[in-house]
């Protein structure tokens, strides 16, 4: 299946549809005041880069954001996958452009929060095989047992194909 990822408006109305699913389901498996993903206009912020996965007819199957947190630092934000996408590797697909794009930026370290319950071991797992580590709470971030903070730092390793 060709794959095009790009900079996109996180008002689209697509993806403003992508977004609403990834909130709910944030609201619904985390306590409130442990939900960190963006809504549209926070994604549409001066320090983000929005991008969509697109199949090669338009159809939105994804998203990713990066947020410039400053001194060479990058946090990725509301990574998601859209259901009729899942199980293709595009999550593995978008956190490797987000880190190309990092790289290209200039960035020396790139930090993302999670959730510890049973429901992000999937994500949890992908950040892990792509070598991130734990760390403590950044930014704005504060000790929260439904938090995970992980953590990938310069120099880069080339993600390897597994066969």
């Amino acid at each position: 299946m060709t794959i095009a990822i790009a900079v996109d408006d996180p008002e689209r109305a697509d993806v403003l549809e992508l977004i609403a699913e990834h909130l709910a389901e944030m609201r619904e498996v985390s306590p409130a005041e442990s939900v960190h993903a963006l809504g549209p206009g926070e994604l549409a912020g001066p320090a983000i880069t929005f991008w969509s996965a697109r199949a090669a007819d338009g159809t939105l199957l994804g998203m990713a954001a990066m947020k410039d947190l400053g001194d060479g630092t990058a946090e990725i934000k509301s990574m998601r996958t859209a259901m009729a996408a899942r199980g293709i590797g595009l999550g593995r697909r978008l956190l490797e452009h987000a880190i190309e794009q990092a790289v290209a930026s200039g960035c020396t370290e790139i930090l993302l929060e999670t959730g510890s319950e049973p429901h992000f071991a999937a994500a949890r797992g992908l950040y892990l095989a792509r070598g991130f580590v734990p760390c403590p709470p950044f930014a704005d971030y504060t000790d929260d047992p439904n938090s995970v903070y992980l953590r990938l730092t310069a120099p880069w390793e080339p993600e390897v194909a597994t066969p």
